[in-house]
C-alpha cells in the first residue's frame, strides 16, 4: 500500500483513536499487524545442512553429517555433495556459531553421528538440529555435485528438476546448502509433482502444461528466496518493496511454504518454516515484516492474518506430503495444530460473528479485510483439530460478510468486487491513513481463496460469488484485465498500464472462472497469459508469487491432500 501507513494499537474503541503513524507500507502487499514486542532475531547458527546426493562419497576429511541419515544409497553432507563421479570436497566450511536447530538452539548445538559442536545456535524453545534432511528417492536429482564453500564440485553442476526442466545450480549458502537453485526433497513425497489430480467441481484449462509451473516456480525461487540475513534458513525477500527494500513478510513466507510443499521442496520448506520460528511476537505468531537485517522494520510488529493462515495450511500439507517432521523438532501436524490455534485465539474476533481480524494487534476494531478469508482453510484447520464446529462459525460469519459488502450503495451488487477494508456490516472503511478502499492488489485474491472453497469442496456460497466475479471479468475479457477497480467497475489501474498487466489479478480471476464451464474460453485465456511470466505489472515478489500460485492451481496442482490417498484418489 503506497505512502505513509498508520499502525492501529489494542483495545481501541475506534478507528480514529486507534492509529499512531508508522513508516511507508508495502505498494502491493496487505500489513495486516501492528505494534507488538518483536521476536529475537537468531543469532549464530550453522548453515543448513549440505547438499543430499545420491550415492556419492565423502572424501577424506569431509564434514561431518549433521542429522541426515543416509536414503537410497545417498549421503548427506555439510561440505558439499558428488554428483555422478563428482568428489565431495574436504572441509567444507560450516556457518557461524554451531549447529543450529530449525525450532530452537541447544547450548553449543547438538549434533548428528559425527558432527561437531558449535557455540551459540538460534536461540528458541530448544532441540536438536536436523538440517541435513534425510536422503530420498523423491525430489531432483543431482547429476553433477552442489558447490559448497571451499569444496570441489562434479562433473557439471546442474540440478535435474522434476518434470525435466534443468537450472544451473542456482545460488549456494554458506556451507554447501543450495537454498535457490534446484527443489530438493529428503523425504519421499506422497504426491510428487506433477499431480494434476483434477477435482470434480472446477474445470481446467484446455492444454495445460506442467512445465510452466516448473519454470514459474524457479523463477519466483531464484529471484526472491536468499539465505542472505535468514540465520541458518531462508526467507522470501521483497527486491523493490516493503517499507525497506529486501524485507520479509510473513505473507511471502506463507506463499513460499504453499509453493515448496506442493513443489514437493522439503528443504526450502523447512528453512522457511525455520524462519517464521525466529521470528515470533508476543502471541508467538510470526511479526509481519522483518527487515534484511533480521530486526522487526518500525512498523512490522504484530501479525498478520493471511500469512498465518497460509502457514498454516501449508504445514498440514507437509503432513500429508511427507509425514513426521522433516528437519523440525516437532512433527509438521503438531505444528499447523499449535498455530491454527493461535490464530484462532487471536485472529478470529468471537465477538462479531467470528470475522477474521487483520492480524493479533488491532484491538476492538471493527474491520476485516476480506482477501484473508481462506474457507477451504478452515474446512481442513477444524478436520484436523477436532473443532469443526468453531471453524464453521468462521466460514459462516465470513461468507455473510462478503455477502454484505456486495451492495447497491457501494455499486457492486453484482460484479464481486469486494473492498480492500471492511467492517462486519460489510461497509468500506479506511483502515488505517491512506489504506484503500476500492477492489486491488489485496482484494484481487479473493476469488483464489473462495475458488479454492469450489474447486475442493463444491461449496454452494463460493459458487455464487464465484458467479458475479467471474461474469464481471468474462464481460471484460483477459486482455483488458487491470490491476485496480473503484467497486463499481470503473477500471483503477495501479502499474497495469500502457499494455502492462499482472498476474495477481489475471490469474486469480481465470481460478475464480473455474467454478464455471461456460467461462472455458476464458479460463483458457487467463491460463495463456500467466503461463507466458511476463504479467510483471506490480512489485517483483508479489507478481512472481502470484504467477507460480495460479499456475499451480490451474494445472490441479495445488490440492487438498487431505482428501487423497497416494494414488491420487
Amino acid at each position: 500500500m503506497p505512502g505513509a501507513s498508520y499502525r492501529c494499537l489494542p483495545l481501541v474503541l475506534t478507528l480514529a483513536a486507534a492509529c499512531t503513524k508508522s513508516s511507508p507500507a508495502p505498494s502491493s502487499e496487505s500489513s495486516g499487524g501492528t505494534a507488538a514486542t518483536g521476536g529475537a532475531a537468531g543469532t549464530g547458527g550453522m548453515a543448513a545442512g549440505g547438499a543430499i546426493s545420491t550415492g556419492g562419497t565423502i572424501a577424506s576429511g569431509g564434514s561431518a553429517r549433521i542429522g541426515g541419515a543416509a536414503g537410497s544409497g545417498g549421503t548427506s553432507s555439510a561440505g558439499g555433495s558428488s554428483g555422478s563421479g563428482g568428489t565431495i570436497a574436504t572441509g567444507g566450511s560450516m556457518g557461524h556459531g554451531g549447529s543450529s536447530a530449525v525450532d530452537a538452539a541447544t547450548s553449543g548445538g547438538a549434533i548428528g553421528t559425527g558432527g561437531t559442536t558449535g557455540s551459540g545456535g538460534v536461540p528458541g524453545s530448544g532441540g536438536a538440529p536436523q538440517l541435513g534432511g534425510k536422503a530420498g528417492s523423491g525430489g531432483a536429482t543431482v547429476t553433477a555435485g552442489a558447490t559448497s564453500s571451499g569444496g570441489a564440485t562434479g562433473t557439471g553442476g546442474s540440478l535435474v528438476l522434476m518434470g525435466g526442466a534443468t537450472s544451473s545450480g542456482g545460488v549456494t549458502s554458506t556451507g554447501g546448502t543450495s537454498l535457490i537453485g534446484g527443489t530438493t526433497s529428503a523425504s519421499a513425497a506422497a504426491f510428487p509433482f506433477p499431480q494434476n489430480l483434477k477435482g470434480k467441481y472446477c474445470t481446467y484449462p484446455a492444454g495445460y502444461d506442467n512445465s510452466t509451473v516448473t519454470a514459474a516456480y524457479q523463477d519466483w525461487k531464484t529471484t526472491t528466496v536468499t539465505s542472505d540475513g535468514a540465520g541458518a534458513y531462508a526467507r522470501v525477500q521483497k527486491p523493490d518493496s516493503g517499507s525497506v527494500t529486501h524485507s520479509t513478510a510473513s505473507e511471502g513466507i506463507g506463499y513460499g511454504m504453499i509453493l515448496a510443499v506442493y513443489m514437493d521442496d522439503q528443504q526450502l520448506f523447512d528453512n522457511l518454516w525455520g524462519y517464521e520460528q525466529i521470528h515470533l511476537g508476543s502471541n508467538g505468531l510470526m511479526d509481519w515484516e522483518i527487515g534484511p537485517d533480521g530486526k522487526v522494520t518500525s512498523g512490522g510488529a504484530g501479525a498478520a492474518t493471511d500469512g498465518d493462515e497460509d502457514m498454516a495450511w501449508a504445514l498440514v500439507m507437509a503432513d500429508r506430503q511427507w509425514g513426521g517432521q522433516g528437519a523440525l523438532k516437532d512433527t509438521y501436524l503438531n505444528h499447523a495444530k499449535k498455530l491454527i490455534g493461535l490464530i484462532w485465539s487471536f485472529e478470529v474476533d468471537q465477538t462479531r460473528s467470528y470475522m477474521l481480524k487483520p492480524g493479533d494487534q488491532w484491538g476492538n476494531v471493527d474491520v476485516t479485510n476480506p482477501s484473508y478469508f481462506a474457507p477451504a482453510y478452515y474446512r481442513v484447520f477444524g478436520q484436523v483439530t477436532g473443532k469443526a464446529d468453531d471453524w464453521n462459525k468462521v466460514i459462516t460469519g465470513n461468507y455473510d460478510i462478503l455477502a454484505k459488502s456486495l451492495n447497491a450503495t457501494s455499486g457492486n451488487a453484482d460484479n464481486g468486487l469486494v473492498p480492500a477494508w471492511c467492517d462486519s456490516s460489510g461497509k468500506p472503511v479506511v483502515a488505517f491513513s491512506g489504506a484503500p478502499t476500492n477492489f486491488q492488489n489485496d482484494s484481487t485474491r479473493t476469488p483464489f481463496r473462495v475458488g479454492q472453497d469450489y474447486c475442493f469442496f463444491g461449496a454452494s456460497l463460493a459458487k455464487q460469488y464465484l458467479a458475479k466475479i467471474s461474469a464481471f471479468y468474462a464481460g471484460i475479457g483477459v486482455s483488458n484485465i487491470v490491476d485496480g477497480y473503484d467497486l463499481n467497475g470503473t477500471p483503477k489501474p495501479d502499474k497495469a498500464q500502457n499494455g502492462l498487466q499482472a498476474a495477481s489479478f489475471v490469474g486469480p480471476a481465470g481460478v475464480g472462472a473455474m467454478s464455471d464451464a461456460q467461462y472455458q474460453s476464458f479460463i483458457n485465456d487467463a491460463y495463456a497469459a500467466v503461463a507466458t511470466l511476463k504479467l510483471s505489472a506490480g512489485t517483483i515478489y508479489y507478481q512472481k508469487s502470484w504467477t507460480a500460485l495460479s499456475l499451480l492451481m490451474m494445472t490441479a496442482n495445488l490440492v487438498d491432500f487431505t482428501q487423497m490417498t497416494e494414488d491420487g484418489q
